[in-house]
């Protein structure tokens, strides 16, 4: 058997990426309904309505009790895994997004400040600012609790929907 055969004839990675990818489309899609824009980086991109993360975990976690059962140690395994991902989506990711937000606020409101200013200090002030990044940090890199229930709602429900192989 050939690895290509091997991945696509897999049910729990083939759920998997269905659920990510479903994610990541319906994320674009409501990214272009509210800015009239499309944005293509939504379709790889983290943070968004629908958690393609969570929709991913959450598929294999009712694929793999479809499986193998509830009682299994991958059933166990998957659903730890699970709650590690989301709990991660909705803490440490979001909080690095809104560190993030701040950051970007201060050190390009520091640049504005800062070439503005009509004193001798400009060559000083523009060293300052050479060792500053030149472009935005990430802000939307995690989720709310909301978008991370849509991701597993969604990831549940195409896990059911799709028989078992």
């Amino acid at each position: 058997m050939n690895f290509f055969k091997m991945l696509t004839s897999n049910y729990l990675i083939n759920i998997g990426f269905l659920s990510c990818f479903t994610a990541q489309l319906i994320k674009t899609f409501l990214t272009f309904i509210s800015t009239k824009t499309l944005v293509t980086e939504r379709l790889v991109g983290s943070g968004g309505m629908p958690s393609s993360h969570s929709a991913l975990v959450c598929s294999l976690v009712v694929g793999m009790a479809r499986k193998v059962g509830f009682e299994s140690p991958e059933f166990a395994l998957s659903l730890m895994f699970a709650v590690i991902v989301m709990y991660d989506a909705m803490g440490v990711r979001r909080a690095a997004g809104e560190q993030a937000k701040v950051l970007n606020t201060m050190i390009f409101g520091f640049l504005k400040v800062s070439f503005n200013q009509d004193d001798d200090d400009d060559d000083q002030m523009s060293e300052v600012a050479s060792g500053l990044p030149n472009k935005a940090l990430k802000e939307y890199i995690g989720h709310t609790p909301i978008e991370v229930l849509g991701g597993a709602l969604l990831g549940i429900l195409i896990a059911i929907i799709i028989p078992v192989i």
